[in-house]
């Protein structure tokens, strides 16, 4: 059962970075709630390692303002960072060590000595019976999961994930993805950054999308798909219908594939069509809304 709340555990107001004259993230504003699975994609330059690094304290905004957890990170850095994880693209993790012993020093390294969790985590990223392989020997998919249990031992409440499934085959892939899904249904915040766009559609519930530094569309992820406004239709008499949909000047774009036509029309025109056929005897069968792939809105927006 999902834990979703209206608490914001991030928001940026305004935020900016600029390297002399390059603006890598220009007048940046997020909300991301509690429990959200929240995706931040854009295409290479567009600013989403600046943000993170925004984010984490390690690169220093030119203008606007970090809160998490309802605190500006500017004077409370050290209280925030304890709350939160971190996974990126490249686990830093020891070879010839085992996956418990590397857990065990980053237990260390963080000050915490609770064998108990490290038990934990290792179940939770279902890898607590190759506890005692070395790292080494692990897979793709299994080294990306030891290295979020790593980001688990301070129980984080707030999550960032760096491209955590590149380099991944289609089973390292699922089961990334499917532990991202538990731990949001648990009420863990996560920041998905990642290019691999059929990857997020499956498992971010909101998601910004960058360009330029700039956000082009941010929302939750089913209503951005339909955000087209493109209908189709089934109607009694399909070739008078066409006639009339492409003389009305705020119907945009009108297609048909054998007996279903397509039109692009402002969401709040949708019911005045079947009123416009219905008054020249064409009436509607069916009539539903078109969703878009993630991939087919990002290439739309960002090109």
């Amino acid at each position: 059962m999902s834990t979703k709340t209206n608490e914001v555990i991030v928001k940026t107001e305004h935020l900016t970075k600029k390297f002399g004259k390059l603006v890598a993230v220009d007048d940046l504003n997020l909300e991301i709630r509690r429990g959200e699975i929240f995706g931040f994609l854009g295409p290479n330059g567009s600013g989403k390692t600046t943000t993170i690094g925004m984010l984490l304290g390690l690169v220093k905004p030119s203008a606007g303002r970090i809160e998490i957890f309802a605190q500006d990170i500017t004077n409370s850095l050290t209280a925030i960072l304890p709350r939160i994880g971190v996974v990126m693209d490249k686990p830093g993790l020891y070879p010839y060590l085992s996956g418990k012993d590397n857990l065990s020093i980053l237990a260390r390294i963080r000050g915490e000595t609770n064998h108990e969790r490290i038990e934990e985590v290792l179940n939770l990223v279902g890898l607590a019976s190759r506890a005692k392989d070395k790292f080494q020997t692990y897979s793709q998919g299994m080294k990306q999961r030891l290295s979020i249990a790593g980001a688990l031992l301070n129980h984080p409440e707030f999550i960032i994930l760096d491209e955590p499934t590149n380099g991944l085959d289609p089973a390292g892939m699922k089961e990334i993805r499917e532990l991202i899904k538990s731990l949001g249904k648990e009420g863990t915040t996560i920041f998905l950054s990642s290019h691999l766009l059929h990857e997020v559609e499956l498992v971010c519930d909101h998601l910004a999308i960058v360009k330029e530094g700039k956000v082009i569309a941010q929302g939750e992820t089913s209503r951005l798909l339909q955000r087209g406004g493109v209908l189709q239709l089934k109607v009694t008499d399909t070739d008078k219908a066409v006639t009339i949909l492409k003389s009305v000047d705020w119907i945009s774009v009108v297609s048909r594939e054998n007996d279903i036509i397509e039109v692009t029309v402002p969401p709040e025109r949708t019911p005045e069509i079947s009123a416009l056929l219905a008054r020249n005897d064409v009436f509607v069968s069916e009539m539903k809304s078109k969703e878009s792939t993630l991939e087919s809105f990002f290439l739309e927006v960002t090109e």
